[in-house]
């Protein structure tokens, strides 16, 4: 800006000293009117830490109601939970717990011993008390994630001031990794009560390395909470800025506007956002997720009720294409429903190939089709998500290239809420949709696909998890496997069941899974301490500038 922009001197003053005066000001007018915009090069001296996304807005920050990706990103690092995972692993680890749980020999009891010199945000002290309450409203108040443990708990008690005991309905082996879950932080029974659908969404009072201060729609702000027992965090507090599109974060980030840019970025923005990191303009954490994206077959919709139907669909799912030409290298092809991160995985679907029109063409054949009496199927996508759009594009065309007229997709969409609401009412031959597990166990992604509570092999499944994904998957002896892992300890016993379980959904084919997202976390240079992890997770307590 110049000069006669911010004051106009007028010469008929004589008087040195008004000049000198006028000089001045006007300098000091030109640098204010200059500063509009932050200065890139420049971050501010406090540690703050300022983390920018394009997530949705954060509903509720009530840990027994809050169910979204986000929010359970903020508990993370505003509570303690019983068990977490080792920074960079998939070890699960003690957190207010001292050890890991006893179990009894039946597998329902289990004994925990806690952490001891424990204070919640307000003061009050955290015991076995404040856990069973914790855990007690979690199930009771009736919250979105309420079901995973009232579906399964029976009991808890605080059977000592520093011993927690749990009983269980059933048998879950899986039980210490749920109890990571970001919900299942203890809150102060000082500031909440136990009454169904009673919730405090802009309040959080736990135990974490932080402390809510501010929760607004498009702001929230953290502060360090200066007596937690553990490691403090290496920076004076975050954050946290919601922008209402990708473009408004990409754009921040870039300016220098925002120290770390998380969370629903665009394919071609992750592109360049690399782009910049490889020419040292900035940091990079890529990090293989925890979600994983798949095509149910509703296996009661024909043709669909044919075997080699579904395995010469399977034949021609082409994911390193999907790799290339739609997400541009940021996800990992996956060929079970247990993504590649977790021992148990076993990639049964690399047995069909990628894209492979031989074998896919002898199975049609088989069945009974040919060029002349092609193969005809709806391919559903969800129409608000514009990655899965491109992807079913992307494989209707490598179909047609390699096979013909011999298998035709017939490509629809509708949006995702009304999707949901109409997968188990059977409208839906094929879908392509995404799965972010509650709890990092090969549990979690085999039971919520697989287990069938009623049905036969004659009516497919009535009741269940496979009924509620519109596949109608019933099969005998994968309910017999999941039963036995979830009674089974040993690890090794464990792994040779979910191998079976493998087995048995790569010959069935009642999904086909296709990719493992990845995770973008994207710092200025002058951030430290930055990573992502397999839970999707961010610490903000190793931040730092």
């Amino acid at each position: 800006m110049g000069w006669p922009d911010c004051v106009m001197v007028n010469g008929g003053w004589r008087s040195s000293v008004r000049f000198l005066f006028l000089f001045c000001l006007c300098c000091l007018l030109a640098v204010s009117c200059s500063r509009s915009t932050p200065d890139a090069a420049a971050p501010s001296r406090t540690n703050r830490i300022v983390l920018g996304t394009a997530a949705p807005t954060v509903s509720t920050l009530d840990p027994a109601d809050a169910y979204s990706i986000f929010s359970g990103n903020l508990l993370y690092n505003l509570g303690d939970r019983l068990y977490s995972y080792k920074l960079g692993t998939s070890e699960l680890q003690p957190q207010l717990a001292t050890a890991l749980p006893q179990v009894s020999t039946d597998g329902l009891t289990y004994t925990i011993p806690l952490r001891q010199g424990v204070l919640f945000h307000d003061g009050t002290k955290f015991d076995a008390k404040a856990m069973e309450f914790s855990l007690q409203r979690f199930i009771n108040n009736g919250g979105s994630p309420a079901f995973l443990l009232s579906d399964l708990v029976k009991s808890v008690q605080a059977t000592g001031e520093y011993e927690l005991t749990i009983q269980l309905k059933k048998p879950f082996a899986a039980f210490p990794s749920l109890l990571a879950f970001s919900g299942l932080c203890p809150v102060s029974p000082q500031a909440y009560e136990m009454k169904e659908g009673s919730f405090k969404p802009d309040t959080v009072i736990s135990t974490g390395p932080y402390k809510l201060v501010k929760y607004g729609t498009d702001q929230i702000r953290l502060d360090t909470f200066e007596q937690y027992w553990g490691t403090k965090p290496t920076n004076q507090g975050i954050d946290i800025q919601f922008f209402s599109s990708s473009a408004n974060l990409f754009n921040a980030f870039r300016t220098g506007a925002i120290d770390l840019a998380y969370q629903n970025l665009a394919v071609d923005q992750i592109r360049t956002l690399q782009e910049g990191a490889t020419a040292q303009k900035w940091q990079a954490i890529a990090k293989a997720g925890s979600g994983i994206d798949y095509i149910t077959i509703n296996l009661k919709s024909p043709p669909l009720d044919k075997l080699e139907v579904r395995q010469a669909i399977a034949a021609m799912m082409d994911r390193p294409l999907l790799e290339e030409r739609v997400f541009r290298g940021q996800i990992e092809p996956l060929y079970s429903l247990i993504p590649a991160t977790l021992n148990m995985k076993d990639p049964v679907f690399q047995a069909y190939g990628d894209g492979n029109a031989t074998k896919a063409r002898e199975l049609l054949t088989q069945a009974g089709y040919s060029e002349t009496n092609p193969l005809k199927v709806e391919f559903w996508y969800r129409s608000n998500v514009v990655n899965d759009q491109w992807a079913a594009l992307t494989l209707k065309a490598l179909i047609k290239k390699r096979l013909g007229n011999l298998m035709q997709l017939d490509l629809k969409s509708i949006e995702s809420t009304t999707a949901y609401k109409n997968l188990d009412k059977g409208v839906y031959p094929m879908f392509l949709l995404d799965w972010t597990p509650d709890f990092l166990d090969a549990d979690n992604y085999i039971q919520p696909f697989m287990e069938c509570s009623k049905g036969s092999v004659k009516t497919g499944c009535e009741a269940g998890s496979s009924f509620l994904q519109g596949s109608f998957y019933y099969s005998d002896r994968a309910n017999q496997l999941i039963d036995q892992s979830r009674k089974e300890l040993n690890p090794d016993i464990r792994k040779q069941i979910f191998k079976e379980l493998q087995a048995l959904l790569g010959q069935d084919v009642p999904f086909i899974p296709l990719w493992q997202s990845k995770d973008y976390l994207f710092a200025q240079k002058w951030i430290q301490g930055a990573s992502l992890q397999i839970t999707q997770k961010v610490p903000f307590w190793t931040l730092q500038k």
